[in-house]
């Protein structure tokens, strides 16, 4: 294995982590910036308030986005298990 092929393996793995991880973080930075705007307008002082709606917008966006999130995770494991003859030979 030469480290080329080291480093592109990294970034590959990186690159499909940021895919799958970037519809839950972004929505539920969206949905905790909503909430804190509410408390911060009607001085509601409350932490686990913010717990359920990122609670159901999380399981929204897997509903939504669990699809092709299985699919992006699918084709780069298949990818990997097919490169393995080639990545153990270099």
């Amino acid at each position: 294995m030469t480290e080329e092929l080291i480093v592109k393996l990294g970034q590959d793995a990186l690159k499909v982590t940021a895919m799958l991880s970037a519809p839950i973080l972004l929505s539920t930075l969206v949905i905790g910036l909503v909430v804190s705007v509410f408390q911060a307008l009607t001085q509601i002082n409350e932490a686990t308030l913010t717990f359920i709606p990122k609670m159901i917008v999380v399981a929204a966006v897997v509903v939504l986005a669990g699809p092709w999130m299985m699919d992006v995770m699918s084709a780069y494991t298949v990818n990997l298990f097919e490169s393995i003859a080639t990545v153990v030979r270099e």
